[in-house]
């Protein structure tokens, strides 16, 4: 999967770092040139490897190397 493959790949250089947002449904649309299934799928797959979380009306996020959510703070 191509979205896939290229979220992980800009994770992996640095392009998108812990925090950061990653592009929204409508953008990976149309840059990769998808149906929205196509971009919610492959968002849903970097979540389930732990790569982001998503933030509802925010959008997802890259996560911390440990895989905890840097956004979260105890106190």
């Amino acid at each position: 999967m191509r979205v896939r493959d290229a979220l992980i790949a800009a994770i992996e250089a640095g392009t998108y770092g812990p925090g950061d947002r990653i592009p929204s449904e409508s953008q990976l649309c149309a840059t990769h040139k998808v149906a929205p299934m196509t971009a919610r799928r492959a968002v849903r797959e970097l979540k389930a490897r732990g790569m982001v979380y998503t933030e509802w009306g925010k959008g997802s996020f890259v996560v911390g190397r440990s895989g905890e959510d840097e956004h979260q703070d105890d106190g």
